[in-house]
C-alpha cells in the first residue's frame, strides 16, 4: 500500500468562502445539501452570485462531476427522486452541459490542438512583449481598477472556483473590455479552476468570443453585473459598450467520436490506471478484467506552459488518490501513487510488471491533457506487449454524438437519453 494520504498535500481549503474537499464523501454530503434546492428554486436563483461565501443557490457540484468523484448518473437520478422532470428542468440541463461541450470536443479536435499551440506561442510572448505582459499581469492579478474584475481574478486564485455567471462576466471583460487574447484567459481558469476542464472551459471561452457560435457574444453590462450580484458590485464602470465577435480560420470538419476499447469477455488479470478524468473506479465496466493492480497518474502539469495553481493541483491530487483508495477498499489490491510523470508509458510498463500483467485498463479519456499522454505511451506499451484498454461510461456514449451543433439539439435528446440510463418516467 503506497498511496499518498497526507492531507496537506491535497488540502484546498481557503480564508475565503465555500470548502472542496476531494473526497467522494465530501461531494455527496454536497449534492444531498443541495437537492432540496434543485428544482424551482435553482431556476429562479441560479443566475446570482452572492459571492464565495454564500454557494446556497448553487450546486458547486462541479469539482466532483469533473473528476467523476461524482458521476453525472447519481446527480441526475437523486434530482428526479425529488423532483419532477419540469420542476428541475434547469438543473438537469446544466448537468448535460458539461457533456454536451465534451462531446462536441470530440467531434472537433482541431479547436483544442489550435488552443494548445496559441497559448504556446502567447506565452512566449509574453515575455518578449512587455506591452502584453503588463496587461496580463495586471490582469492576473487583480489590479485592473475594475472592482468586480479584480475580485473575481483573486477569489480565482485563492479558492479555485468562481460562479458560473461571473466566469461570463469575467471572460467578456477579458476580451471586449481589457482586449487581451482570449487563449491567455482560457489558460488562466484552466491553471486554477478546480473543475478546470479542456472541453467546458476552452468552448466557454470561445462562446463568450463569439467563436463557438458564430457571431454570437456575451457582453458584460454594468446593470446586469449589479443586479445578479446583488448590488455587490454596483454598476462598475469602464466596461466596454460592445462586443464584437472574434474571428478566425474555419476549424476542420467534424470527425466521428473515437472508438472505446473492448473489454476482456474472460477472466484477465488487469492493472488499473486512474487519472484526473474518472476517480471512481469500482464503477468503470470491466467485462472480465480482473483488477489486480492499480496506479495513479497525474496530467495536471500538462494544462499550460505557465504555472499551475495551487488548488486546482492540489484538488486533482487528491481526487486520484480518493479513487485509489476507493479500488484499495472495493477490489482489496495494491495501489500505488498518485504521481506526476513526464514519462507516462516507462511508468506503465513498470507498473504493469510489478503488477505481473499485460493489461492496463482506464477510464475513456475525453480529449484534453490526459489523452495526449495516453496517445504518447501507447506505441510503447504495445512495443512492450501490454494492451491498454480505455473504457467509456454509457452516459458519454449516449450523450456525445448529440452534440454535433449547438446544445439545442442535444437537449431535445434529455428525456430519451435519461430513458437510456433508465431514469426516464
Amino acid at each position: 500500500m503506497t498511496i499518498m494520504t497526507d492531507a496537506a498535500l491535497f488540502d484546498t481549503t481557503s480564508d475565503r468562502g465555500f470548502a472542496f474537499l476531494p473526497t467522494r464523501r465530501a461531494a455527496e454530503a454536497r449534492l444531498q445539501a443541495f437537492l432540496p434546492s434543485a428544482g424551482k428554486a435553482y431556476a429562479s436563483k441560479r443566475n446570482y452570485d452572492f459571492g464565495p461565501d454564500d454557494r446556497s443557490n448553487i450546486s458547486a457540484l462541479s469539482p466532483y462531476i469533473r473528476h467523476r468523484l461524482l458521476l453525472e448518473q447519481e446527480v441526475l437520478k437523486a434530482t428526479l427522486v425529488k423532483h419532477s422532470p419540469s420542476s428541475a428542468e434547469k438543473f438537469i440541463q446544466e448537468v448535460f452541459w458539461r457533456g454536451y461541450f465534451k462531446g462536441w470536443l470530440e467531434h472537433r479536435p482541431d479547436a483544442w490542438t489550435r488552443y494548445r499551440a496559441d497559448v504556446q506561442h502567447l506565452a512566449r510572448q509574453l515575455e518578449d512583449h512587455g506591452g502584453l505582459r503588463k496587461a496580463y499581469e495586471q490582469a492576473v492579478s487583480g489590479a485592473t481598477g475594475i472592482d468586480c474584475f479584480d475580485a473575481w481574478a483573486h477569489e480565482l486564485v485563492e479558492t479555485g472556483y468562481l460562479h458560473n455567471h461571473a466566469r461570463m462576466w469575467f471572460a467578456s471583460i477579458w476580451i471586449f473590455t481589457l482586449g487581451l487574447p482570449w487563449q491567455l484567459g482560457a489558460d488562466f481558469f484552466y491553471r486554477h479552476l478546480l473543475d478546470g476542464d479542456p472541453a467546458s472551459n476552452t468552448l466557454s471561452w470561445r462562446w463568450v468570443g463569439g467563436l463557438h457560435t458564430k457571431g454570437k457574444t456575451y457582453q458584460a453590462r454594468a446593470s446586469n453585473i449589479d443586479t445578479y450580484t446583488a448590488s455587490r458590485f454596483s454598476y462598475p464602470q469602464g466596461l466596454a459598450p460592445s462586443a464584437p465577435p472574434l474571428d478566425e480560420e474555419p476549424l476542420g470538419p467534424r470527425v466521428p467520436i473515437r472508438l472505446a476499447d473492448m473489454v476482456p469477455d474472460t477472466d484477465s488479470p488487469a492493472l488499473l490506471l486512474i487519472t484526473e478524468e474518472d476517480c471512481h473506479p469500482h464503477t468503470w465496466q470491466l467485462g472480465g478484467a480482473r483488477p489486480v493492480a492499480a496506479t495513479g497518474l497525474l496530467a495536471t502539469s500538462k494544462r499550460s506552459p505557465l504555472e499551475m495553481g495551487e488548488k486546482a493541483s492540489a484538488f486533482a491530487f487528491g481526487a486520484v488518490n480518493e479513487g485509489l483508495e476507493q479500488a484499495q477498499q472495493v477490489f482489496g489490491i495494491e495501489c500505488s501513487g498518485p504521481k506526476s510523470s513526464d514519462d507516462w508509458a516507462a511508468s506503465l510498463i513498470e507498473a504493469a510488471a510489478a503488477a505481473n500483467t499485460e493489461t492496463i485498463v482506464t477510464a475513456f479519456a475525453a480529449i484534453g491533457p490526459v489523452q495526449d499522454q495516453l496517445e504518447g505511451a501507447k506505441p510503447h506499451l504495445e512495443a512492450a506487449g501490454i494492451r491498454l484498454i480505455q473504457v467509456r461510461r454509457p452516459y458519454d456514449d449516449l450523450t456525445w454524438p448529440h452534440a454535433t451543433a449547438g446544445f439545442f439539439k442535444l437537449k431535445t435528446k434529455i428525456p430519451k437519453i435519461l430513458e437510456g440510463l433508465g431514469l426516464g418516467r
